[in-house]
């Protein structure tokens, strides 16, 4: 599936699942440690690989977490860049994280969440992000929801403001070495 024309024609979204997670991993660890070291500390970094970022396995069994894969000259498929979205209430976090709350949204009243989006560093800036977060949108969209919200990296909030996003508040993540993590809350009606 393509969601945007803009994006290379190489690049395919699909739905992740569970024979995925070790490309998944190896993914949102190059793009925390490549895109975010200017945005967070090193201590930050780490605490939030241990503590937060990491794959969600909940939204891979939901089908509701995409990977974005491309060929290399060689033929061989490599991930470059995955998120998703759920349709229940934890804001962020993958399946390390201690504070997750598993139980569904009510599409009438709630906002869908988009969740755990990282770009390979060597793919970024290629709308890949964006491609992700309007299949996420649409595919949130198609069972109800009106909106959606975030918990964004400080590197992610650009991105999000120019897709339509709004900052609502600023979130600090405790980590487990003793380090917050400042993440915003941002918003949008579908």
């Amino acid at each position: 599936m393509h969601a945007d024309t803009n994006v290379d024609a190489r690049i395919h979204i699909r739905k992740a699942v569970a024979s995925d997670i070790p490309r998944l991993r190896a993914l949102i660890d190059a793009s925390v440690r490549g895109l975010q070291a200017e945005d967070y500390s090193p201590q930050q970094i780490e605490g939030a690989l241990k503590t937060v970022f990491g794959v969600d396995s909940q939204l891979i069994e939901d089908e509701t977490y995409f990977i974005a894969e491309s060929k290399t000259e060689n033929g061989e498929t490599i991930a470059v860049g995955c998120g998703g979205w759920s349709k229940r209430k934890t804001l962020f976090g993958g399946d390390q994280w201690t504070e997750r709350k598993d139980s569904l949204l009510d599409p009438r009243t709630d906002a869908a969440k988009i969740r755990s989006f990282f770009i390979h560093p060597d793919w970024a800036r290629r709308g890949i992000g964006s491609a992700i977060l309007k299949t996420c949108e649409a595919a949130a969209k198609s069972v109800g929801f009106a909106r959606t919200e975030m918990g964004a990296t400080l590197t992610g909030v650009k991105l999000f403001q120019a897709r339509g996003y709004v900052p609502m508040e600023p979130i600090e993540i405790p980590l487990e070495n003793g380090v917050l993590l400042p993440v915003v809350r941002m918003t949008k009606q579908l």
